[in-house]
């Protein structure tokens, strides 16, 4: 086994990043995303990133972290892609929250990603807020944030990013590349355009398209950050203001899709939030709106607003059919990767049926794919709780994957 520091390519810069000790991990959000406490790699600006909308953006950093070791062939990685308001700590606690990382319950030794076997790199997304290039990175051009001045950005530009990162950490091909949710939509870019690169792709959660309503949950939330007077014309860093009210309302919005009536009716049913009577007021009377506030609060905290308006419309714009001449079998012909799609039976902001239409296309092209719908009541959630069916069915795909390619147990390095 080799180490995973690995030494930056020539023309660009490379941050260390040794675990934080306790005492400096809780940092402010700016503070991660202008100097993030993962590892990141700058790319310079003689090797921008073209976009899909024409512009360039260069030079672009990549913040991401790592956890397992890379064996000396390197076979065993695995690109893991978050969702939309997750960030790269997905072992390690938060710099920003000091929560644990995100995923330990299916990420680590013994669990169904092995860290003892593979080697998991998740990058912060293009646009993010937590060290990769986004709304609050300087732009060189001015010194100051981009802030409306960062381009608009799709998932297939976030995907690109990506592959330059694990260029850059000198892999040629991933073993796997999982994602949730808008993390699915960056796992099928990956196989429509980099189906040579992995041998297989789980798709969790997610959608080949945006539905019209999703979008429309988005621009709720995008119009309740604009509606804000203190997000100044996206202008607030600026003037050193943070649209709280703003954001906290479209998390709040966003929040209510990820979960089911039942989880909602079992956690909170009607109950009021620690009185015996209502107020016959506009207080927070019940527990779910309570619970609602803090996610709002909480969330501000950790989440650049104009990040938030960018991703979630990267969102908007994803249409992996579109990008295939309306056919989406198409964007899978000829490929080799071994698929499996995952969904969630009480998961209505990306339910069944689209998990469906994916699987269809994959069978139209012959493409080797496993399907599992899992029975939960967690909603969109699910993929994040613990849910032990799901934990079998990642393990027994990945399992029976890696034994095909010869990657056994982990053995000690060398």
């Amino acid at each position: 086994m080799v180490s995973v520091t690995i030494e930056p390519s020539a023309g660009r810069t490379s941050a260390p990043a040794p675990t934080p000790s306790p005492e400096i991990l809780k940092r402010t959000a700016l503070e991660e995303a202008m100097s993030p406490t993962s590892p990141s790699v700058t790319f310079p600006a003689s090797e921008p990133l073209l976009l899909d909308c024409g512009k360039v953006l260069g030079p672009f950093t990549v913040a991401y972290e790592t956890a397992g070791t890379l064996n000396a062939d390197k076979s065993n990685a695995i690109l893991l892609c978050h969702a939309l308001t997750m960030d790269q700590y997905f072992f390690r606690n938060s710099p920003v929250t000091g929560k644990p990382g995100w995923w330990l319950d299916m990420i680590g030794p013994g669990k169904p990603i092995d860290t003892d076997r593979f080697f998991v790199i998740c990058p912060n997304i293009l646009g993010g807020c937590m060290g990769s290039t986004g709304p609050v990175s300087i732009n060189p051009a001015t010194g100051t944030h981009y802030g409306l001045d960062f381009p608009v950005i799709t998932i297939r530009d976030m995907v690109r990013a990506q592959g330059r990162l694990i260029d850059h950490l000198g892999i040629e091909k991933l073993f796997a590349v999982i994602g949730g949710s808008m993390g699915g939509m960056q796992v099928l870019e990956w196989a429509a355009y980099f189906g040579d690169r992995l041998h297989c792709a789980i798709p969790i959660a997610t959608a080949a398209w945006h539905s019209a309503q999703n979008i429309a949950f988005h621009e709720v939330g995008r119009q309740a950050v604009m509606a804000d007077p203190e997000w100044m014309d996206g202008r607030y860093l600026f003037n050193e203001r943070v649209p709280r009210r703003g954001l906290a309302v479209a998390r709040m919005a966003a929040h209510i899709t990820y979960l089911s009536e039942a989880a909602l009716h079992a956690k909170f049913g009607r109950n009021l939030q620690d009185r015996d009577f209502r107020t016959f007021s506009f207080n927070a009377d019940f527990q779910v709106e309570s619970y609602l506030r803090h996610q709002g609060s909480t969330f501000v905290d950790r989440f650049d607003a104009n990040s938030y308006l960018y991703i979630t419309r990267a969102m908007d714009y994803f249409d992996l059919a579109a990008e295939f001449d309306g056919v989406l079998a198409n964007a899978f012909r000829g490929t080799r990767t071994r698929f499996c799609v995952v969904s969630f039976t009480s998961d209505w902001l990306y339910p069944t049926h689209e998990s469906r239409k994916i699987v269809q296309a994959l069978n139209a092209v012959a493409a080797n794919v496993s399907f599992v719908e899992i029975e939960s009541d967690k909603g969109h959630d699910a993929f994040l709780l613990e849910e032990p069916v799901f934990f079998q069915t990642v393990a027994g795909f990945i399992n029976s994957a890696a034994s095909r390619l010869g990657i056994g147990a982990a053995r000690s390095s060398t």
